[in-house]
């Protein structure tokens, strides 16, 4: 069926946000919209200049036998700030204060239409990376490491807390959580990353970083290249963590049981955001 320029322009959007990063020849949408290279040419350029405008991502082309074009999502400071502010403000409320001075996050994390957007903030953070894999532990990291995944179109690798059966061979460490100091096992399959893999990897939340010091441990085990972590969460204090190099998005100040306040606030670099 001819489309008419509105028509194709809604179909083409669709097919290049749908998978971020992959590279999709000019001749497919052709033979698709059965239209003229020069008219699909036209249609991508008043895409891009939308996407440039309302800051909703870059549609790139690459030129070649081999070229085509892609889309990568790329939020805007604007977009980067009011996410975490609005972030912020959910971590805030009162009513989330558990027993033992423990804030409550399950909700937020399994909160589809809000991890997409934290995903898609990782994704503009790490895009220029060239990672291979979005690494995560089991089971609160999955769903943020699930969407920084599908915004950077790459694999999701979990770690588990102990291995199973149907996993096959796998590697097991122990480690030591850095606030109870207690030791623990992550283990993971072996079939799951290859060797000498480049890896993000993604957690929900960082205390003293034992935990992520296991799976920087772990990726060692695969002879794996780390090229950034990040993390939804991290606590103000212990201010000296067991990993040096991260990226969180929140920084939880404190949580004052007897005056029920929750203190949060966005981490340095989203505030510095030009």
């Amino acid at each position: 069926m001819k489309m008419r320029r509105s028509e194709r322009i809604v179909a083409v959007t669709k097919i290049l946000t749908d998978q971020p990063y992959k590279l999709i020849s000019l001749n497919y949408f052709t033979e698709r919209f059965n239209a003229a290279k020069s008219t699909i040419s036209e249609d991508l350029s008043i895409i891009k200049k939308v996407f440039s405008v309302e800051k909703m991502g870059k549609i790139e082309t690459v030129s070649g036998a081999a070229g085509g074009v892609r889309f990568i999502p790329d939020k805007g400071v604007k977009d980067i700030q009011n996410v975490i502010y609005e972030l912020c403000e959910y971590l805030s409320d009162s009513t989330r204060i558990l027993p033992g001075g423990y804030l409550y996050m399950t909700d937020l994390i399994f909160n589809p239409a809000l991890m997409d957007k934290v995903g898609e903030i990782f994704a503009t953070k790490f895009s220029d990376l060239g990672a291979e894999y979005i690494i995560t532990m089991e089971t609160k990291g999955i769903p943020i490491a699930l969407m920084a995944a599908r915004a950077l179109n790459l694999p999701l690798v979990s770690i588990r807390r102990s291995s199973r059966v149907t996993e096959g061979s796998v590697v097991s460490i122990n480690y030591v959580t850095g606030s109870s100091r207690k030791i623990q096992q992550m283990s993971l399959s072996r079939r799951a990353l290859p060797e000498g893999s480049k890896v993000i990897i993604i957690d929900d939340f960082m205390k003293a970083g034992g935990t992520a010091k296991g799976m920087l441990d772990l990726m060692g085990e695969f002879k794996a290249e780390v090229l950034d972590l990040g993390v939804l969460v991290e606590t103000a204090q212990p201010t000296d963590k067991l990993v040096e190099d991260y990226t969180s998005l929140v920084v939880l100040e404190n949580i004052d049981d007897f005056k029920e306040e929750i203190i949060v606030r966005p981490s340095g670099w989203v505030t510095n955001l030009k």
